[in-house]
């Protein structure tokens, strides 16, 4: 399988995220659309995969399989009992597995999958929908070197992924898997503040994505540490340093880091069911 020339890849579960990524892929070039399917047994969300990608969706499994080099599982963690020990007499040692299934451990899916399947399991998160995912990843025992490295390159075309040991994908869950949710309520709450000392609803939250996105490129693209972005920001006796007092009053540093404890443990609890 040369990473120059596009892959086929097979899609179980054509939901939000095997859209995000198809559509991410096909845009990079790594995906071979002619050859590429997705299945799925909702006829709206082959309909939605097929539109949005321009790859074919059928409500066939075996089908998918059997033309795929690299097998995206992408169907709901529940799910996974019931679609995979079908899928295992299909898949074969030349095929390359990514999940993408919270919870559901490497060695879980070799026990469904069979011991000898090339695996690699995936924590990306939603912002994948516009190409600035943030990516754990964990390459299995049976996986090669080149596997991982392609699924690097895979994830890295939809935002940044990183290699990490399985015992961290919890982590990853817990700071990027969950984290949007909390940046969210961040957005909201920086727009609320605004509409209450006067800004136009429309305007406040504009100005609050639009802040969370330039402080985020700058942390980026600058290599600077956040403290040192921070401290240049909050002039002596000024604005800046007022609004952090408060924010250091709320508990807003505990609050957040505690929030990544919290997802990350109950991250932990899911796999052990």
């Amino acid at each position: 399988m040369s990473m120059e020339s596009p892959i086929r890849i097979g899609f179980l579960g054509a939901g939000q995220m095997a859209t995000a990524l198809a559509k991410g892929w096909a845009t990079a070039g790594l995906l071979d659309l002619t050859h590429s399917l997705a299945s799925d047994p909702y006829p709206a969300a082959r309909e939605k995969f097929q539109a949005t990608t321009g790859i074919r969706a059928t409500n066939s499994n075996a089908e998918v399989i059997a033309a795929a080099d690299v097998l995206v599982l992408a169907v709901k963690p529940q799910m996974m009992n019931a679609v995979l020990p079908e899928a295992a007499a299909t898949i074969s040692a030349k095929q390359l597995v990514v999940s993408i299934a919270a919870g559901i451990t490497l060695k879980q899916l070799a026990e469904l999958l069979g011991s000898d399947t090339r695996l690699v399991r995936v924590m990306p998160n939603t912002p994948c929908l516009v190409g600035a995912s943030a990516t754990g990843y964990s390459v299995g025992p049976k996986a090669t070197a080149a596997d991982g490295v392609l699924v690097g390159k895979l994830f890295r075309a939809v935002g940044n992924a990183f290699a990490v040991p399985e015992s961290l994908l919890d982590a990853v869950t817990g700071l990027s898997g969950s984290g949007p949710a909390y940046v969210y309520v961040m957005i909201e709450a920086l727009a609320d503040g605004g509409v209450r000392v006067g800004l136009p609803r429309d305007i406040a939250l504009s100005l609050a994505a639009q802040t969370v996105f330039g402080a985020a490129k700058m942390v980026l693209e600058t290599g600077s540490h956040p403290a040192a972005l921070k401290d240049a920001v909050a002039s002596p006796g000024g604005t800046t340093i007022a609004g952090l007092h408060a924010l250091e009053r709320a508990g807003f540093r505990a609050g957040l880091m505690d929030a990544v404890e919290a997802a990350a443990k109950r991250a932990a609890e899911l796999g052990q069911k």
